[in-house]
Order: C-alpha cells, then sequence, then structure tokens
C-alpha cells in the first residue's frame, strides 16, 4: 500500500485530475451540441481557457506569486465573462434539469424559473386547445417590449396559467378572437390585435390568426403561438418565419429554442 500511496501522492493526483478536467470537457461539449455556443466552445474560447488553466497551472508550480495573485483576481472576471457567453446554454440547462426532476422537485423548481413556468402553462393550454380545436394566438415577450400592441386590449396582469388560456380563448367568450400578450412573465392582457403580414411569400390558405402571428413578428422579436380551429394544428412564428402544423415533440422543442434560449435577460 505504501507504493500506492506514493504513486498517488507523485502522479496519481495528477492523473485523477486531468481525468476530471477531460470528463467536463467532454459533458460541456455534449452539451452545447446544437446550439451557438458551441461553436464558440470548439473556436479560439476553448483554447483561451485551456491556456488560462494551463498557465495558472504553471504559475502555482513554478511558485510564480505576482501572475499566481494575477490569475486569482482574473478567475473571477473570467467566470462572469463564461456565465455572460453561454448564458442561453445555462438557461437550456436549467430547464433540462427541471424537465428531468421528480415532481415535487419539479414544482420547486418551476417556481424558481420563471421563464420555465410560463412556457409549461402555455405548452399546456396549447395542446389541450388542439385536442378541443380551439383557435388562439399567444405572443411572448422576449427583448423588444409588447406594450404598444397591449394597449388596445384587455389590462389583466394575471399569473400565466393554462386554465386562464383556455377560458380566455373559449368560443363564444368576449376576448377569444383577439391575441393574448405575455410581458416579463405576467399575462399582460387579452384581445389584443396585431398587424398582419404583408409577405407575398405567405401562403394564401393561413388565416387571420396565423397572418396575425407572422406580422407581429416581423416587427419584434417576439415568439407566438398558434393554434388552428380549423384543423387544430399548432405553430410558432418568429422573425417573420411559420414554424407550421408542429406534433408535440416539435412545438416543445421549437418553443424551448426560441423563448427560453433565445431570451436574454434585459
Amino acid at each position: 500500500m505504501d507504493w500506492l500511496i506514493s504513486f498517488y501522492s507523485g502522479y496519481g493526483q495528477r492523473v485523477v485530475e486531468v481525468l476530471i478536467i477531460a470528463v467536463i470537457i467532454y459533458v460541456l461539449i455534449r452539451f452545447l451540441e446544437g446550439t451557438l455556443g458551441e461553436g464558440i466552445f470548439k473556436g479560439p474560447t476553448f483554447f483561451i481557457i485551456i491556456l488560462f488553466f494551463l498557465l495558472y497551472w504553471l504559475a502555482t508550480e513554478l511558485k510564480l506569486r505576482t501572475i499566481e495573485f494575477l490569475f486569482h483576481n482574473l478567475t473571477a472576471a473570467v467566470v462572469v465573462g463564461l456565465i455572460v457567453i453561454f448564458q442561453p446554454e445555462f438557461r437550456r440547462g436549467l430547464v433540462r434539469f427541471t424537465s428531468m426532476a421528480p415532481p415535487a422537485l419539479h414544482q420547486v423548481l418551476q417556481s424558481t424559473i420563471p421563464e420555465v413556468m410560463v412556457v409549461e402553462e402555455v405548452k399546456r393550454a396549447a395542446l389541450r386547445m388542439s385536442r378541443n380545436r380551439v383557435g388562439a394566438i399567444i405572443a411572448l415577450e422576449r427583448q423588444n417590449d409588447l406594450g404598444a400592441y397591449t394597449q388596445g386590449g384587455t389590462p389583466l396582469n394575471a399569473e400565466v396559467k393554462s386554465e386562464l388560456l383556455e377560458t380566455i380563448f373559449f368560443p363564444g367568450g368576449a376576448l377569444h378572437d383577439g391575441a393574448v400578450v405575455i410581458r416579463q412573465n405576467r399575462l399582460a392582457a387579452a384581445g389584443c390585435l396585431f398587424p398582419l403580414t404583408e409577405n407575398p411569400q405567405v401562403a394564401r390558405n393561413l388565416g387571420t390568426r396565423h397572418r396575425a402571428a407572422i406580422g407581429l413578428t416581423e416587427k419584434c422579436d417576439a415568439v407566438t403561438v398558434i393554434v388552428s380551429e380549423e384543423t387544430g394544428g399548432i405553430s410558432v412564428a418568429a422573425g417573420g418565419k411559420l414554424n407550421y402544423d408542429l406534433d408535440q415533440e416539435q412545438f416543445d422543442k421549437i418553443l424551448q429554442e426560441l423563448y427560453l434560449e433565445g431570451r436574454k435577460a434585459g
């Protein structure tokens, strides 16, 4: 056992450290697959991070106190920089962790992550309205303020709940023909009107809801969810483009990518 302890003290500890770092890098690369952060992490940023830790290790081993002191003070700045660069990926990680958590923990996490709660409620409402063929259009604010589009509607300032969304769009209701606007993780207003798209390339068979959803996203960076009254199909619009007639898995993925990962803190 003495030789094993001696080996670990001399080289084993380094081997374990290298293995841990390798695992962390592998997990990060897998985590960033398919995101904008993947290109950043695999590019110059990756080598800068590796160089940073290599120089820090050399400064520690060679007892270069001044350089070691500088690195100690730069570490906090580097961590903050990484959080800023990979903010959408960290957000996606929280979403993934929340979805995989046990039911009791899932509820706690949802209450601490407002964006996740909003997406879950919108998704639940859209899927139920789709099954019942209830038409709906829901706009989710990102960076651009949607306050101007709520002025012609009915102010609500309510918590985003699937039951409330379904009630608003129930056929025959006073507000069911307009749109709902979600701002700052709150249901800001209902019965709102959006400008219709004038893009001649938009399919002629699309109805008013789809054209209004596209028209809004041509003016700002909002994400709109549309449920077709005729077919029950769910669509998502963003950037003037329409992701049409999505199945449940596609809807979940696109909504998370466009709203949760694309939404940056103000």
